[in-house]
């Protein structure tokens, strides 16, 4: 399997140094966070755009994902969630040659049913768009749809190769759903997974792989050989977390491991 880490676990750290974290660490990619806060978002330019796909093509490491907040659920207006933000990610994405970007579902301030129908609604629409620019839409497995079944209520009414999902194990754990039947409802959709580890339903501040509660080992299991898995570590919603950098060599070891177990 390749891994990557999701700069979400060092906040606002420069591309270079991200890369060179990378690169030390023994990881083939990186989940860059797309928001204002960072050093890559829609609202870059060309330069610093071509400047970003310079320094990892320099030491090799790819950019898996570029890792956004649009809503497709949510009850706003179409026009604004599929041309004010959708489209400029897949822009960003196609310009950076990232493969995939990350959307959430976001959809809790609608009845679900009316949810659901929004997302397939927009993420259909956006199919074409996605596939012109060549990046895979991945709606992550989190809040108003938060298991697998939920996300693929919406994925199996698009039915369009260009959007599938992205499998947060922690969110589907959450919401009591076996890692076995999460991987059965997202595998025809599945674009990569996401682990990270915690210390109860109750305690979600961040811990290095294998120091917490969740079936890592038995996610793992179920993936095939060329996946990708990503660390999503949530430092910048937990300040008082340990700092990722001192954790990502060992985080990779112990995937590893889970992994050579399991097979």
């Amino acid at each position: 399997m390749k891994f990557a880490f999701s700069t979400l676990g060092v906040p606002g750290l420069p591309v270079p140094e991200v890369v060179a974290l990378a690169a030390a660490a023994g990881y083939q990619g990186v989940e860059l966070r797309a928001h204002p806060e960072e050093p890559v978002h829609p609202g870059i330019g060309t330069a610093e755009r071509a400047a970003v796909v310079d320094e990892f093509k320099r030491a090799g490491i790819e950019i898996l994902t570029v890792a956004g907040y649009v809503r497709v659920a949510t009850a706003d207006a179409d026009e604004a969630v599929l041309h004010q933000e959708l489209e400029q990610l897949l822009l960003l994405a196609r310009d950076l040659g990232a493969p995939n970007i990350r959307v959430f579902p976001g959809g809790g301030d609608q009845d679900p049913a009316d949810a659901d129908a929004t997302a397939a609604r927009r993420l259909g629409r956006a199919a074409e768009f996605a596939a012109d620019c060549g990046v895979r839409i991945l709606l992550e497995t989190h809040d108003s749809h938060r298991t697998g079944a939920d996300a693929a209520r919406v994925l199996g009414p698009v039915g369009h190769p260009q959007v599938g999902a992205l499998w947060d194990v922690m969110h589907t754990w959450l919401g009591g759903e076996a890692p076995a039947a999460s991987h059965a409802v997202l595998a025809p959709h599945l674009g990569y997974t996401q682990v990270k580890d915690i210390a109860s339903a109750q305690d979600t501040t961040p811990l290095a792989l294998g120091a917490g509660v969740l079936p890592l080992g038995e996610c793992l299991a179920l993936l095939d050989d060329d996946s990708w898995v990503c660390w999503e570590y949530e430092k910048r919603w937990y300040p008082q977390a340990d700092d990722l950098p001192g954790l990502l060599t060992a985080g990779r070891e112990h995937l590893e491991g889970l992994i050579a177990g399991g097979r």
